[in-house]
């Protein structure tokens, strides 16, 4: 299995994605270079977090207009996984692939800490490995990740079974509904505030992201 991890300037957990990938799971995944990604061949692709282009004009809305986005929308039209992680969700949600906006935390202030997580849809691409049931804990670090939509938009995705994961009990960003997590109609493109490669590694202090790629290969092969 042939994964891409599209590197921006600016992203900053690039590497660590491509580690789990590569040295956990033992998977073909390569780094590229935004201006070099031309090649929707790969199975699935993963836009990490970090601060692509400095954040300028808003968090992800330059990354939303590289040439890159347009192999993505390729892959995604293919039915293949793709996964923004933090500045990748807001990647995703800039360049339409996901509804809604990602706003300043309601704190106005930059949170990094580990949550506790309820799982709400285990049928997405990056999250068919768990259980229905679960309480994963995985760390958020981020300053605009305050998912917001209008009242109409959130009873949408939750009635099509959209809302991939939210807050367990802390809202530590005054999210709508909690939500951290979202999907798009296929299932086969999330965006999460979340770091799954944070938390893919006991030495770091847990495995429960593990699986959200290991959910990403099941439903490949699958």
């Amino acid at each position: 299995m042939k994964v891409a991890v599209i590197q921006f300037p600016g992203s900053n957990c690039d590497r660590d994605t491509v580690h789990v990938l590569k040295n956990v799971l033992r998977l073909d995944a390569r780094l590229i270079w935004h201006g070099d990604f031309r090649d929707s061949s790969y199975d699935a692709a993963i836009l990490p977090g970090g601060f692509s282009f400095g954040d300028h004009l808003r968090a992800g809305i330059i990354a939303a207009n590289s040439p890159a986005i347009d192999i993505v929308r390729k892959m995604v039209d293919d039915g293949k996984p793709v996964l923004g992680i933090c500045n990748g969700f807001q990647i995703l949600i800039e360049s339409g692939f996901l509804q809604g906006a990602l706003l300043r935390n309601s704190s106005l202030k930059f949170v990094c800490k580990w949550m506790d997580l309820r799982l709400e849809n285990d049928r997405s691409a990056f999250t068919c490995s768990f259980d229905k049931t679960s309480c994963v804990k995985m760390p958020i670090a981020h300053n605009e990740g305050r998912f917001f939509a209008e009242d109409n938009v959130l009873d949408l995705i939750a009635a099509e079974g959209r809302i991939v994961m939210s807050y367990a009990d802390d809202n530590p960003t005054g999210t709508s509904r909690g939500i951290a997590a979202v999907s798009n109609r296929g299932g086969n493109v999330v965006g999460m505030m979340p770091h799954p490669e944070r938390a893919s590694d006991h030495a770091l202090g847990g495995t429960d992201g593990l699986k959200v790629f290991q959910s990403m290969v099941e439903w490949v092969r699958c």
